[in-house]
């Protein structure tokens, strides 16, 4: 170790002497008269690059990513391994978050420099929060050594890896930090470009109870390993004027799109894709579609459209397979002679590995998770198998999704909501948070608050299996009702709890969902000692079979020991 850095920074300076003897030649010829100077970038010009990048990416993989698939909201027509069926067993690139970090650091810095505290705020939050992205899926991490390859020292390059425990409790004392220098009346911080704060056009409090809402959050993330850690932090805030957190779904930190090109508009929208492949592509889970049907949740026809050619069982046309006023007719008498049974929720996995072909004559159809070994194309009898194409026997979401920007279409890195089923699950515990059944039927109607079915929201609560019971289950269950285009959230809310209740397809890589991702291949080849150092902390399950430790079925810290989900 010592001669490779003894190396390192003989390299260093010769590289130094290099520049150094023709600086005179560099600094004229290498200035860009369009460009601007990191050293003195103004760090406005930096917040709205952070903001997007890190509500972009955590929009894409929970609305149309591997989560979102495992979490039983949507499945693909097409291209749908890891997605469709847990394929999770390749590395996954964390890039994109320590990209994040990058300009956090920078934005953080360059803020200190010019005293601009708001913008300091706002590099501690978004910091957090990319922390918090990756422990989260990948578990230990570099975290207090990372970001530091500028100084060239051994450690700085070669980054060591910290526990999750370390990093989780790292996260939320940035975010006291947070609430900190984000705890001035608006008037009192200078410098501050409504237009660069893509979330609350520059409104510190907003940010300030973004960083107290996280960190509860967060808390609740280690309850289980740190059960009196995590009280005595929620009781504080909830009990603590000096942690203002959200109040209502106005507060919700969520990133509207401009709609001006692809890369600042919804995914997979149509204005941007002609051919609506992307869209096409996306459609509604079965395991998603019977809880919201059995609840006659009024957000189903908020997400997703009714199938267009639904299939009904009847001999009143006397044909096997007809289409009579748009609506196709299965003869009772051909569903035995082709192999095929209709769809029952509780009996699907079975009738799939017996060898029998589905048929869903519901008027919302969802594709089963994991349930063909192909690209899902064909699924309930789809007339026009095209992979990645549409279905018109299988319900698509909304029309709303196919445009660029609009109303509800959002990103959504915390909600109202998500806090107050957060507080739900405290007074659960017994934690002093006020009333668990309050907290749960606040959760509901922020919900449908922000979905705009505020109307219906007496009828749903009296709904059977709705209607307050006070168990884990239910909670759990419609935050992840609340949690569509969350999915992260709802995949970390199993994992501790194991609900909701999901059923694993038959087809899958595991008979078991993906506890996590596997570290990324560059960084296996780069850093690979400290890599092999934080593997060795995991635990294999009976699901790891032959990947070894570093698995995504393999459990880190954070559900080691607790018997959960599995």
């Amino acid at each position: 170790m010592k001669l490779i850095k003894t190396t390192y920074k003989l390299l260093l300076v010769l590289l130094v002497v290099g520049f150094a003897s023709c600086e005179d030649h560099l600094t004229e010829l290498n200035v860009n008269p369009n460009g601007v100077d990191p050293a003195v970038v103004n760090p406005n010009l930096i917040v709205p690059t952070i903001i997007s990048s890190t509500a972009q990416f955590y929009l894409n993989e929970s609305y149309n990513g591997g989560t979102a698939g495992a979490m039983n909201y949507v499945q693909l027509s097409g291209w749908s391994g890891s997605l469709n069926k847990y394929d999770w067993d390749g590395a996954s690139s964390w890039s994109t978050q320590y990209n994040n970090l990058r300009n956090a650091k920078h934005l953080y810095d360059r803020s200190v420099e010019e005293g601009l505290e708001f913008q300091q705020g706002i590099a501690k939050v978004m910091r957090a929060f990319n922390f918090g992205y990756i422990t989260d899926r990948w578990g230990a991490a570099p975290y207090t050594a990372a970001l530091n390859a500028i100084e060239g020292e051994q450690e700085d390059l070669f980054p060591a890896y910290d526990s999750q425990e370390t990093i989780y409790k790292g996260i939320i004392e940035e975010l006291k930090e947070a609430n900190t220098l984000l705890s001035k009346s608006a008037g009192s911080y200078e410098g501050i470009d409504t237009g660069a704060d893509l979330i609350y056009g520059g409104s510190p409090l907003h940010w300030r109870k973004m960083a107290n809402s996280l960190m509860l959050r967060y808390y609740m993330r280690v309850s289980a390993k740190l059960p009196d850690y995590a009280k005595a932090g929620i009781e504080e805030i909830v009990g603590n004027s000096q942690y203002p957190i959200f109040e209502s779904s106005a507060d919700d930190a969520t990133m509207s799109f401009i709609g001006s090109s692809n890369d600042d508009s919804w995914p997979a929208n149509t204005t941007y894709d002609a051919s609506e492949s992307g869209f096409d592509r996306i459609q509604f889970c079965a395991g998603f579609r019977d809880v919201l049907v059995d609840y006659n949740d009024p957000r189903l026809p908020v997400w997703f459209n009714k199938v267009k050619v639904p299939i009904k069982i009847s001999d009143a046309f006397g044909e096997a397979d007809v289409i009579v006023d748009g609506i196709r007719y299965l003869h009772p008498d051909s569903l035995a002679a082709d192999g095929y049974v209709v769809y029952n929720k509780n009996t699907w996995v079975a009738d799939i590995e017996a060898g029998k072909t589905l048929v869903d004559t519901m008027d919302y159809v969802g594709m089963p998770i994991a349930s063909s070994t192909g690209d899902g194309s064909g699924w309930n009898l789809n007339p026009n198998q095209i992979q990645g194409g549409p279905n018109v026997h299988n319900s698509a979401l909304d029309d709303k999704y196919k445009d660029a920007e609009g109303d509800m279409l959002k990103a959504r890195l915390i909600s109202y909501a998500e806090v107050c089923f957060i507080l739900a699950e405290a007074a659960q515990k017994g934690w002093s948070v006020g009333s668990q059944q309050t907290w749960y039927e606040e959760a509901i109607k922020a919900s449908f608050d922000t979905w705009e079915v505020s109307d219906e929201l007496s009828a749903y609560l009296a709904e059977p299996g709705v209607a307050y019971d006070g168990s884990l289950e239910q909670l759990m269950t419609q935050k992840w009702i609340a949690n569509w285009t969350v999915a992260h959230e709802s995949w970390c809310d199993w994992r501790r709890t194991g609900y909701p209740v999901l059923t694993v397809g038959p087809k899958g890589l595991r008979n078991a969902m993906p506890l996590r991702n596997q570290y990324p291949t560059d960084e296996i080849a780069r850093n690979n000692d400290n890599y092999s150092s934080a593997v060795n902390d995991l635990e294999e399950t009976s699901f790891t079979a032959t990947d070894g430790k570093d698995s995504a079925w393999s459990k880190f810290w954070l559900l080691k020991g607790t018997n959960k989900p599995y």
